[in-house]
């Protein structure tokens, strides 16, 4: 879902992506709090790379990134070959070994709500103890919808920050952090809110 979308503004998502807000440096600390280089993080929705992947390789991290957009994978070969970047849809994809972290950033929203569950138990099964989980989920109860950017159609989707909170402990995860990066408004902006969660 959203890969015709991404593929056809990649471009102008590489240059709109280009450094960390404030909130994902301060998420990304709280990440990495306890988990030093090299430990292995899995980024789901990975994009481009940036900034987020650059950020953790460039501190000396192992990334492996899944996108299921060929375009913007192929900027993030380009610029990030230390990277692992892999095709997959966020659904399908089946994580292989243990992981030290990972990475959910702006991304599940683009899944149906029916599904984030098992995603997220997937997840947070391939981490190891003591491992955590950043992530974004929507800020408020909505139906599903599409908006556009770039000219392009993308569908959102999500379950509320309560609903996120409680499947994420329903999994056996503690919450180290949770935040709303923009709260909803009356109008068109649903809200964002990040999570980091820790494996037991």
């Amino acid at each position: 879902m959203n890969r015709e979308s991404y593929n056809a503004i990649a471009r102008e998502w590489d240059a709109a992506r280009s450094s960390l807000s404030r909130h994902e440096t301060v998420f990304l600390e709280k990440l990495l709090a306890d988990i030093p280089p090299p430990a292995n993080i899995l980024d789901l929705g990975c994009g481009t790379g940036r900034p987020i992947a650059g950020h953790l390789l460039e501190r000396g991290f192992s990334v492996t990134g899944i996108d299921q957009a060929e375009a913007l994978l192929s900027l993030a070969r380009q610029r990030f070959p230390e990277g692992h970047w892999l095709q997959a849809e966020m659904e399908a994809f089946e994580p292989a070994g243990l992981h030290d972290a990972a990475i959910i950033w702006d991304s599940l929203f683009h899944i149906s709500r029916e599904k984030h569950e098992a995603i997220l138990r997937k997840i947070i099964r391939c981490l190891r103890p003591g491992g955590r989980l950043m992530l974004t989920v929507g800020g408020s109860e909505h139906p599903a919808f599409t908006d556009t950017m770039y000219g392009e159609t993308f569908f959102y989707d999500s379950l509320t920050p309560e609903q996120t909170v409680s499947v994420l402990q329903g999994l056996g995860a503690l919450i180290d952090h949770a935040e709303f990066l923009n709260p909803p408004t009356t109008g068109r902006d649903k809200g964002r809110y990040g999570i980091v969660a820790r494996v037991r």
